[in-house]
């Protein structure tokens, strides 16, 4: 509220989210937060207890429900490890909804889907800073992954058993510099070519917005350079 100038100051914020109806503010790692002013706002007459006691009632019912207050041995969360969240069931269900998730907006010729089957003998090209580089494909706000369950493009069409070539043509999403020579030589042999490209939170976050929907760096010529 501070940065969109809607209040002065951090009691004037916590009295407005107060009064909101806001019950929980997300402040990791700030020790003089705005809810720390809610005594003072209390104390002045800007909030009352029964407000306060009517926005804490919801979290401590959650946190209740989530077992957080109960004996370790009494939460089934509490025994989970990567045995159960990494278990096939759960991977095939990641698999799943990331297959249903995916928006394919043209597809003129039919090239899509690369079926397995239709692969032998081909020569698939994969370049770009996204095809084999674990650590960009994960968003903001994303679990610390486990890297033996990271498929990244160039992984998992090497599964299908297809003759795959690859190069990054720049190795972060930044793209600053750019190996055009080698981008062409791997292109220039492949029947088949998957570019991929994007921004990750090297470029955009939480807090690290950009001016313009623009690919990074060298990206846009990576593409050219490709399809060319």
């Amino acid at each position: 509220m501070l940065g969109h100038h809607y209040t002065r100051s951090f009691l004037e914020t916590a009295v407005a989210s107060v009064n909101a109806g806001c019950n929980l503010e997300l402040s990791y790692g700030m020790r003089n937060n705005v809810f720390m002013h809610i005594p003072q706002a209390l104390a002045m007459g800007n909030i009352t207890l029964q407000m306060l006691r009517d926005r804490v009632r919801p979290l401590f019912y959650t946190r209740m429900r989530l077992g957080e207050f109960d004996p370790p041995a009494m939460n089934p969360y509490s025994s989970l490890d990567l045995s159960v969240v990494q278990s096939p069931e759960h991977r095939n269900l990641s698999l799943e909804a990331a297959v249903k998730s995916f928006v394919l907006l043209k597809n003129v010729w039919g090239t899509l889907p690369l079926r397995a089957q239709d692969l032998s003998g081909q020569h698939l090209a994969v370049v770009g800073p996204f095809a084999d580089n674990p650590r960009v494909l994960f968003g903001d706000y994303a679990p610390v992954p486990e890297p033996q369950y990271i498929y990244t493009p160039r992984r998992g069409l090497e599964m299908l058993g297809a003759n795959v070539s690859f190069t990054a043509g720049c190795s972060k999403p930044r793209c600053r510099w750019y190996s055009r020579a080698e981008l062409v030589r791997v292109v220039r042999a492949a029947d088949v070519v998957l570019v991929c490209l994007g921004t990750g939170v090297d470029v955009e976050t939480e807090a690290k917005d950009r001016s313009d929907l623009s690919l990074p760096g060298h990206q846009l010529e990576l593409l050219q350079d490709a399809v060319q």
